[in-house]
């Protein structure tokens, strides 16, 4: 029997699509968005009997272009709720990427706009459908859904197509009737000669290194970690693995082991939203944002990982179910990847008697990949044996360009021969459901204040730590201090440690930007989520999209601002942090012609949670004793 929070399995899918497709008599002009499992309530979790299974699906109607909202009990094989949602758009689908490329690259019209620049090989052409935000629709188009068009060529077959744009032609197409309304084409720039290819077999005098000997990750007697099912146990941690279509990997029920006590930390860890947008006011970019999460699904452009290159040494591996749009599931093998990593040194001090003491680092590190078009991104949580969680983001794979004749624009940065890559940012939002030592918790926004020089302080050197607890959603909205080194301590009024002081965790910033956008922009409307570093609100099950459940065509942001409106209180109670970071990417020519990874992270630590340091019981490495 599955788990309660288990992701709905393949035979689950075509159950909750059966019975809607019964029950809500659907054709096949309907097409599921999104289906995945509806969590139980924290409440029902603890209960017995265990919750009901319930799957929630986003899904519209093409031929009206209407879009609901269903929750079906797949314990009672019923449809349990219908809910009609007018004016909205479900996420994209990777169906429907792939019908454009199909259909539509083969219509007259840019067919002959390609030929005017030299191209007839209609095979070799990759249109890029992206999502538009509702302000920047063409007037005659309201309604609709509809999208916006990159036109990009491949030189020779397995070639890059990011390589080679087509500046000035962008198709906007119907994507229910799958029909070209219109084609941008501002006038045929003069394509420049680059060298934007990477697999090593197609760049020109490319000699592979080597230089570097076989480096080996072994564990002879195996690894330290249990996998059973969705459950994993590795050191004191403990926590349950799930999956869905549009946050991926999710992290549940973390906790940690502490003298016979098996303490929680988090009820669930992940990335509810990733707004992109381009910084630059040009025709080919002004309406390039992307919602990675809210439009597209990270879960759906999750990729199966390879041993030895994605990751290296005794891995576990979990994989995921998805959907097309006909609601058939598929299963990406290999989606998650577990396993241990050395990360050099863990504690060590050295004593002119007692010698050196020194004990290695070891963390847990739990993975996925997804590929975004020409993005990657690959997210990993590692787990340290000093119970710290640690949340690491690295992005890679192909910068945007655009060709230009004359003057370069000054929003990017010149890669190849009249060729600059925009510059651009990537905001994340994690949502971290944090419980510590329970659900009844209070955030401070602490910061270190240097105390004014005076008879006590004459040499001006104290330094203190002003803790401010945050009382409402108002108080709640934090921006990251530089000057003062903010951070943010998740504490148990209730529950002390050894010391007798209250137990918590402290959010270490990391990747904090500012979102550098007039508040009236159409971009900021849609995502005023980026507008803070951090958002606190009270746990609600139902608030998991910052900016909004349908952020495709959306006008406005209708989650975090809507919901904190209310100023509800979070003090003592049960809270959910947002906490914004991420890439302010100013392009560099080292980045063409793909990208090194861009690493960004943020820590969640533990602060008084433990009353000393918890890894003191390491033991020395395998096969040496405590003295170095």
């Amino acid at each position: 029997m599955a788990h309660p929070l288990d992701p709905l399995s393949p035979d689950e899918i075509r159950a909750a699509v059966a019975v809607l497709r019964r029950e809500r008599g659907l054709t096949d002009r309907w097409r599921f968005a999104t289906i995945e499992l509806r969590e139980p309530h924290k409440a029902a979790l603890r209960g017995d009997p265990p919750p009901p299974r319930e799957a929630i699906a986003l899904l519209w109607n093409r031929d009206d272009g209407q879009a609901y909202k269903a929750v079906v009990s797949l314990t009672d094989d019923r449809v349990a709720a219908w809910e009609h949602r007018p004016g909205e758009q479900p996420n994209m689908t990777i169906d429907e990427f792939r019908e454009v490329n199909a259909t539509l690259r083969d219509d007259p019209r840019i067919v002959a706009a390609l030929a005017k620049r030299g191209v007839t090989d209609i095979d070799t052409v990759l249109l890029d459908v992206w999502a538009y935000g509702a302000s920047l629709v063409p007037s005659q188009y309201g309604g609709r859904r509809v999208g916006w068009c990159d036109v990009w060529v491949r030189e020779q077959p397995g070639s890059n197509p990011y390589a080679n744009p087509i500046a000035g032609l962008h198709p906007i197409v119907d994507l229910n009737a799958m029909e070209l309304l219109e084609l941008e084409d501002t006038g045929v720039v003069e394509r420049a000669p680059t060298m934007g290819d990477y697999v090593p077999h197609l760049v020109p005098d490319l000699a592979l290194r080597d230089d570097l000997k076989p480096l080996e990750v072994r564990q002879p007697e195996g690894v330290s970690f249990a996998l059973d099912g969705n459950e994993v146990r590795w050191q004191r941690w403990s926590l349950r693995i799930g999956f869905n279509p549009r946050e991926g990997m999710v992290l549940h029920t973390v906790a940690y082991e502490d003298d016979g006590r098996v303490r929680p930390v988090a009820h669930r860890l992940s990335f509810a939203e990733m707004v992109v947008p381009y910084r630059d006011p040009t025709g080919e970019h002004e309406r390039r944002t992307a919602f990675d999460i809210g439009e597209w699904g990270l879960g759906f452009m999750t990729t199966s990982l390879e041993l030895g290159c994605d990751c290296l040494g005794e891995i576990a591996y979990l994989d995921a179910t998805v959907h097309d749009s006909h609601g058939e599931p598929s299963t990406i093998r290999n989606a998650i990847c577990i396993h241990e990593e050395d990360s050099a040194v863990l504690w060590k001090h050295v004593d002119e008697q007692a010698g050196a003491e020194v004990r290695r680092m070891r963390r847990l590190t739990i993975s996925f990949h997804a590929t975004v078009a020409n993005y990657e991104y690959l997210v990993y949580w590692h787990l340290h044996q000093d119970g710290s969680i640690e949340c690491e983001v690295r992005a890679t794979g192909i910068m945007v360009t655009t060709q230009f004749e004359g003057e370069q624009p000054p929003y990017g940065t010149l890669v190849d021969q009249r060729t600059y890559a925009p510059f651009h940012q990537h905001f994340l939002v994690a949502r971290l459901d944090l419980d510590v030592d329970g659900e009844a918790n209070t955030v401070y926004a602490t910061d270190s204040i240097a105390l004014p020089t005076g008879p006590d302080n004459p040499y001006g050197l104290a330094m203190v730590e002003r803790a401010t607890p945050l009382r409402t959603e108002a108080e709640g909205k934090q921006d990251y201090d530089w000057h003062s080194q903010r951070t943010w301590k998740i504490v148990n009024p209730g529950a002390h440690n050894a010391l007798g002081t209250p137990t918590g965790y402290k959010l270490v910033p990391g990747g904090a930007l500012p979102a550098l956008l007039d508040p009236a922009s159409p971009v900021f409307e849609r995502a005023q989520v980026i507008g803070h570093t951090l958002w606190v609100t009270p746990y609600h099950e139902d608030e998991r999209w910052p900016c909004g459940e349908m952020p495709t065509q959306s006008a406005s942001d209708t989650g975090l601002p809507v919901w904190t409106s209310a100023n509800r209180p979070i003090e003592d109670t049960d809270v959910v942090l947002w906490y914004v970071f991420g890439i302010n990417h100013v392009t560099r020519p080292e980045e063409w012609p793909v990208m090194p990874v861009d690493t960004v992270s943020f820590w969640l630590k533990p602060s008084g949670f433990f009353h000393r340091n918890p890894a003191l019981d390491v033991a020395p490495s395998h096969g040496h004793g405590g003295h170095a």
